[in-house]
């Protein structure tokens, strides 16, 4: 196998302006945490509007000391800029195709899995079925690949979400502006992406073929989302990758660094950790536990009072009935990684799950687990008038 150079642009990669991602690596290169002092994360805790410094500090060892008073920080900061509301969504994966060698992803084109694609109908029972819970968003995933899920297929299926869905998400593989464009086009309101982890070498080890190896396009996604005119965008690390405090810190600044440049983006952090593959001791992973877990959250909140924070199914039910009193203000439930498997006449088709989710609560499970937190499960609160025919 021919490996390509990770850093290289492929034919046809849009290639817009690298600042952001300059700033971003440069300053997680030269943070070393080791430096930090209690008075480091007293002095960040007492102030209105954190600083990048600030932010590392909270993100540090010495900071797991003061788990309380971040956590009482965070609650504070989510209740004054969302209420008592938690938002609920589920995905739906519409293929599992993938042209991509990520060693740690049950996806991965090498790993012998059953591969599977819906059609339009099928979709559409998908959505029909997920409809009836009560759900108003929706996030449409696929695996990437461009030949099995093209950006017409992935269009069209977001077509069909708005007929169900008040709010439409994707998580596919990165495309250009114009790309994303269309898709804003078809009814989609925010982009997420993965960058997995930010130290390009290390990336680089992770991901041995396919267009996900180039690490600048993939970092440069949420801006090209942005400039096709989405509503939002989401971030995140998938946490135990590689060192998880530089990589909380790297997802959290260009997060920081993408509102600033586009103030009117809505922007979101998510925080996956790795969860359990048979290729552990081909990656290393590098352990989180769920303290580690709580404080890169609850550090995210105090720096980004403003950000949604979803905390996904990898985390089992009583840490997520917990982190959405504290800080978290977005949550999945009804969660399937696999293919065709919300509508009964669509599972003869189902394809192999992505990985093991922790929690396999239902909607009213989840929506009943949050009320009984003293919280208000919200569906949706936005309506898009902007769906061009």
């Amino acid at each position: 196998m021919i490996k390509i150079d990770h850093m290289e642009y492929m034919k046809d990669m849009e290639i817009i302006d690298e600042t952001i991602r300059h700033k971003v690596i440069d300053e997680m290169d030269n943070y070393d945490y080791s430096l930090f002092t209690a008075r480091d994360v007293r002095e960040a805790l007492s102030k209105e509007n954190l600083s990048i410094k600030d932010f590392q500090a909270l993100l540090s060892p010495v900071a797991e000391g003061f788990l309380e008073e971040m956590a009482q920080r965070a609650q504070s900061e989510t209740r004054k800029h969302f209420g008592n509301t938690v938002y609920m969504f589920t995905p739906l994966y519409i293929s599992n195709y993938c042209e991509n060698y990520c060693i740690y992803c049950g996806f991965n084109s090498h790993n012998k899995i059953k591969r599977s694609k819906l059609n339009l109908e099928q979709i559409e029972k998908e959505m029909q079925a997920i409809a009836q819970t009560g759900l108003q968003e929706i996030l449409i995933l696929t695996g990437e690949s461009r030949k099995h899920s093209d950006i017409k297929y992935i269009g069209e299926a977001c077509r069909l979400a708005t007929k169900y869905f008040k709010v439409v998400g994707i998580e596919i593989y990165p495309a250009n502006s114009d790309e994303y464009e269309y898709l804003n086009s078809c009814g989609v309101d925010y982009v997420t992406v993965f960058q997995e982890t930010y130290n390009s070498d290390k990336y680089e080890t992770l991901h041995l073929a396919g267009h996900k190896r180039i690490f600048p396009y993939r970092l440069n996604t949420q801006e090209r989302a942005l400039m096709g005119g989405m509503r939002g965008v989401g971030f995140a690390a998938l946490l135990g990758l590689d060192d998880f405090r530089k990589d909380a810190f790297a997802t959290g600044y260009h997060a920081y660094l993408i509102q600033q440049k586009y103030p009117h983006a809505e922007i979101a952090i998510s925080c996956p950790r790795l969860r359990p593959i048979i290729n552990n001791d081909k990656i290393n992973p590098k352990d989180v536990h769920e303290t580690q877990l709580l404080q890169i959250i609850c550090a995210y909140r105090i720096f980004l009072p403003f950000a949604s924070i979803t905390v996904s199914t990898r985390e089992r039910a009583g840490f997520r009935d917990n982190i959405i009193k504290i800080a978290a203000t977005k949550i999945s439930a009804g969660v399937s990684t696999g293919i065709g498997s919300h509508s009964d006449d669509v599972k003869e088709e189902k394809g192999d799950e992505q990985f093991e989710i922790s929690d396999p609560r239902s909607v009213d499970e989840v929506f009943e687990a949050i009320k009984n937190t003293g919280l208000q499960p919200v569906m949706s609160d936005y309506i898009n008038l902007a769906i061009k025919e």
